[in-house]
C-alpha cells in the first residue's frame, strides 16, 4: 500500500477533532447514499414504465413485420411460402391483410382499419389475453373490435336488435352511377371486444382473412403483410436477410422497434432528459463532498505541513486528499446502491407506491442501470475530490 493510500485511509476511518468537520463529511457521505439510491430508483422507475408502455405494443406487433414497399399489398408465391417454412429461427408467421374501411352500426359510423388474419394469428401476437369474450373462427363473419370503437359505436356482444356492418370502396375508376355499387359490404358478428390501450382500442377491427380479402377483392395469395414470431435465439438479423433474399429488394422487414420508432424515441428521450435532470442532483451533491474536502484539508494543515518537512512531495499530499474522496464516494455509492436495490426490490414484492387501487408503480431491476449510476457517481465523485485535493500546494503550506 503506497504512502498517500495509507494516509488516505487512517483519514476515512478515523474521527476529526473537530465536530464540526465530522458533521459536515457525514453530511456529504449521506447526500452521496441519499443521491445514488434516488438516482438508481427513478432510473428503475423509468425502466418500468419504459416495459409498461411497450408491453401494450407487445400485444399487437409481431417480432418481424414483412410488408410491401410500392402500393398496399404483394403477392406471395407457392415457391417463396416454402422457402419461408424454411428459414430456420422463424416459430411461425401469420398472413395478414389490412385496409381503412367504415363500420356502421345503429345509425353510428366509424372508420378503423380492417385487419384480416389467419388461424395462426394469436401464436404469433398474444392478443387474445387481452379480449373479453372469444376470437374469431377462421372463414366466418366473426370479428373482434376494439373497446374504444364499440364505446363510439355504441355496441355490445349481446345487442342482436342492430346488425354490425362494414363497407369497403370498391376499385375503380369513373363516376360513380350507383352509391350501392361503390362499396363491398357486408354484416359482422361480434364475438369479442379486445381492450389494450386508448390509441389500439380505437384502431383496429379483426376479421378473418378470407372475409378481408373478398370484401377488398384480393386474389387468395395477396396480402398487405406477414407478421412473424422468432424462436428462441433465433438471430434477427439472419432471418431478416433470409425473408428478404426471398422476396428481393420489393418488401421491408421491420422489427417491433422499427414498428413503434416514434414510441422507442419518446421513451428514450424522456430517459435521457430525466437522467440529466437528476444528474445534475448528484453533481451539487458531489460538490458537497468536495466543500468537505477542503475543510478537511484545512482542519489537517498542520499534519501536511509536518509530512512535507519530512519530505513528502505536494503531489503525494493532494492524493491523500484525492483518495479519501475516492474512498468516501465509494462507500456512499454501494450503500446507494444497496438501498436503491433494496427499495426497487420491496416495491416489487409489496407494492407500496400505487397508481390505481389494483395497480402497483412499475419499476424493474435492470443491472445496467447500476452500472449507468456508479459510472456517474464516480466520475462525479473524481473530479469533485480532484478540484478539492488541488488547494494542498506551497500557498497553503506557507500560510499559518
Amino acid at each position: 500500500m503506497s504512502f498517500a493510500l495509507y494516509i488516505a485511509r487512517r483519514y476515512t476511518i478515523s474521527r476529526s477533532k473537530s465536530t464540526a468537520i465530522n458533521i459536515i463529511t457525514g453530511i456529504a457521505a449521506t447526500g452521496i447514499i441519499v443521491s445514488t439510491a434516488a438516482l438508481f430508483v427513478i432510473l428503475s422507475v423509468f425502466s418500468g414504465l419504459k416495459d409498461y408502455s411497450l408491453s401494450f405494443s407487445n400485444t399487437t406487433d409481431p417480432d418481424l413485420k414483412l410488408s410491401t414497399l410500392k402500393g398496399k399489398s404483394f403477392m406471395m408465391s407457392s415457391k417463396q411460402e416454402q422457402e419461408i417454412k424454411q428459414v430456420k429461427g422463424i416459430a411461425v408467421y401469420s398472413k395478414v391483410v389490412e385496409e381503412r374501411v367504415l363500420f356502421y352500426f345503429d345509425e353510428k359510423e366509424q372508420v378503423a382499419t380492417m385487419k384480416g388474419v389467419d388461424s395462426l394469428f394469436t401464436r404469433v401476437n398474444p392478443i387474445q389475453k387481452s379480449v373479453f369474450g372469444q376470437w374469431l373462427m377462421p372463414n366466418s363473419i366473426q370479428v373482434v373490435p376494439g373497446r374504444g370503437i364499440t364505446n363510439k359505436l355504441s355496441m355490445g356482444l349481446s345487442d342482436f336488435t342492430h346488425p354490425m356492418e362494414v363497407f369497403v370502396p370498391k376499385a375503380g375508376k369513373g363516376a360513380i352511377q350507383n352509391p350501392d355499387d361503390a362499396f363491398n359490404k357486408t354484416v359482422l358478428a361480434p364475438v369479442g371486444i379486445y381492450n389494450i390501450n386508448d390509441d389500439l382500442d380505437t384502431k383496429y377491427v379483426y376479421t378473418d382473412l378470407g372475409l378481408a380479402q373478398e370484401l377488398l377483392e384480393f386474389k387468395p395469395n395477396q396480402l398487405t403483410s406477414l407478421e412473424f414470431k422468432l424462436a428462441a435465439g433465433a438471430d434477427e438479423n439472419d432471418v431478416r436477410q433470409k425473408l428478404e433474399t426471398i422476396f428481393g429488394d420489393k418488401v421491408v422487414v421491420k422489427n417491433r422497434e422499427q414498428l413503434n420508432d416514434s414510441l422507442y424515441k419518446m421513451l428514450n428521450a424522456e430517459n435521457l432528459v430525466t437522467y440529466l435532470f437528476c444528474s445534475l442532483v448528484v453533481v451539487l451533491t458531489l460538490f458537497c463532498l468536495a466543500g468537505a474536502l477542503i475543510m478537511l484539508i484545512l482542519d489537517k494543515k498542520e499534519n501536511i505541513k509536518t509530512l512535507y518537512g519530512l519530505g513528502a512531495e505536494i503531489k503525494s499530499l493532494r492524493s491523500i486528499f484525492f483518495y479519501q474522496g475516492i474512498f468516501i464516494t465509494a462507500l456512499g455509492a454501494t450503500f446507494g446502491v444497496a438501498l436503491g436495490i433494496a427499495i426497487v426490490f420491496i416495491q416489487q414484492k409489496y407494492s407500496l407506491v400505487m397508481i390505481t387501487n389494483t395497480m402497483a408503480y412499475p419499476v424493474n431491476f435492470n443491472a445496467m442501470n447500476i452500472v449507468i449510476v456508479l459510472v456517474t457517481i464516480f466520475t462525479l465523485g473524481i473530479l469533485a475530490s480532484r478540484i478539492a485535493a488541488g488547494t494542498v500546494g506551497k500557498k497553503l503550506l506557507k500560510s499559518t
